[in-house]
């Protein structure tokens, strides 16, 4: 009998890589695969898996006690003791007599910042309801827990939440027990004792991040975009401000953009005052940006709305603060229409001028149209503006497709290769340019405990008639020099930049600094107005035999491209 043919199957190479490259790529997606599974199951999966579960746990007559999240001091920072905790572990009902999760809604000034300070991304949330609840399902009580709309469960202690992460989101279960210290919760909790819901988002969160300790001096902007999926991008103040910030911040916010300021800050100085009451080292939510009449002179003045996360009376006291002169010369219908309220819960207002002068770097985090999905309300409060938005996910591989920075001429070329088109100028400038904003991150690096690369991403100009499918070959960035790049190689888990272009195709090439360091990575470009992207590879075919054996020997044409890259890296 004659065996059939061997039976192939379409793959696509990237950029230079070779078979044998190929086939070890898609033995370490089969392992990355198996982890998330195990990632997911360890987080609590599907909502239908945390109703199945929440009926099991009451019909047992038990509290549910999360087995991936213990209360000791291994949830408390890594290499912690199992068994063994320095806080008394309470649930609520131990904490206090009525403990609700949420009370009379959500507002910007129920957190309160606890020993850890990542709180701001959280006060950024509840200024926007809806987009809150796309992180805390509603219909979560200690009394009855609402959790398939039709059908009520009993409360058992178990809370679910959702995060984003490198472009899927996860659902997130954890029990109620809280660290305690004398009867007073340690960390994030609301203004109000008897409200719980940013303990038990905290909690969960620390979950995904894997100990409170994680979480120790606070990455806002990583934090912000795994509570809302949106891409982070940080501006210098100062001196380095861009002359056209104001506009810039005003804008953001038309689009319901999340920013964040803070003062920098000594080691020794962190949590100390500074000029005018302002907190050194510590990150404060830009809730407004207005431009006000004033009657004394008759001009328009540009103000900034700050909230402090303490929510206390330790506000700014200079121009514009709370119930300052300044305020005499705003008229009653003016001061109405900004929502101006006077009082000490941590929030004022202040010149954009005095915003530039004495805060040292500003974030933003900007939403896509996604934000919104599993079936909540719009993320929006009225109808306004959103970014557009495009996705590409791509790897790094050794010898293959991980070419380094423009120093490397020779493998430069070999990076991944994204074409993108900027169709149409912004509508509301003048200069016939559209923005991007281009956010390169590396994947899964810190949850293995893995040091992150130094990356980055240049972005060239590509020739008009140039083919539409071929990649720019070595010869091209021989000739030619990028039309801009990111600010800096730097080795933080994302990268962003901000560019005016003219309407045009363009390539991004994203790169870590040094050749031959591996990892997989998101490219997200966010846009005022609509831009296409797709990548750029050769598809070809490996036989389905050849995938299943990756020992044997080289084939000639396959050792004569080992043999080729060898020379290069030599």
């Amino acid at each position: 009998l004659r065996s059939p043919p061997p039976r192939t199957v379409p793959v696509r190479l990237r950029g230079n890589e070779t078979a044998r490259s190929y086939l070890r790529r898609l033995k370490d997606d089969r392992a990355v695969t198996r982890n998330r599974v195990h990632k997911s199951e360890s987080l609590g999966q599907s909502r239908r898996w945390y109703v199945q579960e929440v009926a099991a746990q009451r019909g047992e007559g038990r509290l549910f006690e999360d087995p991936f999240f213990p209360a000791d001091d291994s949830s408390i920072r890594r290499g912690g003791k199992p068994g063994c905790s320095e806080y008394d572990w309470l649930r609520p009902h131990e904490v206090t007599r009525d403990p609700k999760f949420i009370i009379d809604g959500i507002s910007r000034f129920d957190v309160k910042q606890g020993e850890i300070d990542i709180i701001t991304e959280a006060t950024s949330h509840a200024r926007n309801f809806p987009l809150l609840f796309q992180v805390v399902p509603s219909g979560q009580t200690f009394s009855m827990q609402d959790c398939n709309n039709d059908k009520t469960i009993p409360y058992c202690g178990m809370f679910w939440f959702r995060f984003w992460r490198f472009g899927e989101w996860y659902d997130v279960v954890v029990d109620d027990r809280l660290p305690t210290r004398r009867g007073r919760l340690v960390f994030m909790h609301s203004s109000d004792r008897n409200e719980f819901w940013s303990a038990l988002l905290e909690k969960a969160y620390v979950k995904l991040l894997g100990t409170y300790e994680a979480m120790k001096g606070g990455n806002t902007a990583e934090a912000m975009e795994d509570f809302t999926g949106g891409l982070t991008e940080l501006m210098d103040l100062g001196a380095k401000a861009p002359p056209d910030l104001f506009r810039i911040m005003e804008r953001a916010h038309c689009r319901s953009s999340l920013m964040a300021c803070s003062i920098d800050a000594t080691p020794e100085q962190v949590e100390s005052e500074g000029p005018y009451g302002l907190i050194l080292g510590h990150a404060y939510s830009v809730t407004d940006v207005r431009t006000v009449s004033s009657k004394e002179p008759t001009k328009q003045v540009r103000l900034i709305r700050l909230r402090n996360p303490w929510g206390n009376d330790r506000e700014w006291y200079g121009p514009w603060s709370d119930k300052s002169s300044e305020w005499n010369a705003i008229s009653v219908s003016e001061r109405k229409r900004i929502g101006l309220v006077f009082d000490n819960d941590g929030e004022f207002w202040i010149s954009y001028e005095d915003f530039v002068r004495y805060f040292s770097r500003l974030e933003f985090c900007h939403l896509g149209p996604e934000t919104g999905h599993f079936g909540q309300p719009s993320r929006l409060e009225k109808p306004r503006g959103y970014w557009e938005m495009t996705t590409e996910v791509g790897e790094w591989i050794k010898y293959s497709t991980a070419g380094g920075c423009r120093n490397n001429e020779r493998t430069f070329h070999m990076n991944p290769q994204f074409r993108v088109h900027v169709i149409d100028p912004d509508e509301t400038d003048d200069d016939n340019t559209g923005t991007i904003i281009i956010g390169l991150m590396q994947m899964g690096r810190r949850e293995n405990f893995q040091e992150h690369h130094t990356i980055g991403y240049a972005l060239y100009l590509i020739p008009e008639n140039y083919p539409s499918g071929m990649l720019l070959p070595r010869s091209f960035f021989e000739r030619n020099v990028s039309k801009c790049r990111s600010p800096a190689f730097i080795n933080i888990r994302e990268v962003c930049g901000r560019h005016k272009l003219p309407p045009g195709e363009y390539m991004i090439i994203p790169s870590t600094f040094e050749p031959n360091q591996e990892a997989k990575f998101l490219l997200r470009i966010f846009s005022e107005k609509p831009c296409n992207t797709s990548e750029l590879d050769d598809p070809t075919t490996i036989s389905h035999d050849e995938a299943a054996d990756l020992s044997g020997a080289l084939g000639f044409a396959e050792f004569k491209k080992l043999w080729m890259d060898l020379r290069i890296w030599k």
